[in-house]
């Protein structure tokens, strides 16, 4: 079994750093099964394509829009993921969907695919989350760990 966690986003545009900062919180705080690999992908695109060869469960991370209250938790999996990004679910949608459709195609799409993720309040230029995604931020990390969890591969807390 290989995991990986790939959390999208950018930095600088406020609620669009949600997968990029889950990622960095989680390598902060805590340690994972050497199965586990966690990966900022930014927002690398058909970059990231090399990294899903050899996975077996993908678990994204990344800021929503599902026109929902800002801050409204999402878990999507398996054939709903590809479907929904096709209808703008993120806001890395077409970055997603290409390197969804590519591993694919190649042969490279994880048998397991999830998406965790937070309907967005503000995706201007600002290196802070909106007020409404700040504790959806912990709330996605412990999702994420639950995840995990269930996949068989418990993270430890951090000393």
């Amino acid at each position: 079994m290989s995991i990986l966690v790939l959390g999208l986003g950018n930095l600088v545009m406020t609620d669009d750093a949600l997968g990029s900062l889950v990622v960095r919180t989680l390598a902060q705080r805590f340690t994972f099964p050497e199965e586990v690999e966690l990966l900022d992908g930014g927002t690398l695109g058909l970059d990231l394509l090399p990294r899903l060869e050899g996975i077996t469960k993908l678990l994204v991370v990344d800021a929503l829009e599902m026109g929902a209250e800002p801050g409204t938790l999402f878990r999507l999996k398996g054939e709903a993921v590809p479907r929904a990004f096709a209808n703008k679910l993120s806001v890395h949608q077409m970055g997603l969907q290409d390197l969804l459709a590519v591993a694919e195609l190649q042969g490279h799409l994880p048998p397991q695919l999830v998406v965790w993720g937070a309907q967005s309040a503000s995706i201007e230029m600002g290196t802070e989350l909106s007020d409404q995604l700040v504790p959806a931020l912990e709330k996605v990390v412990a999702a994420v760990v639950e995840e995990l969890a269930g996949w068989g591969a418990l993270p430890v807390q951090a000393a």
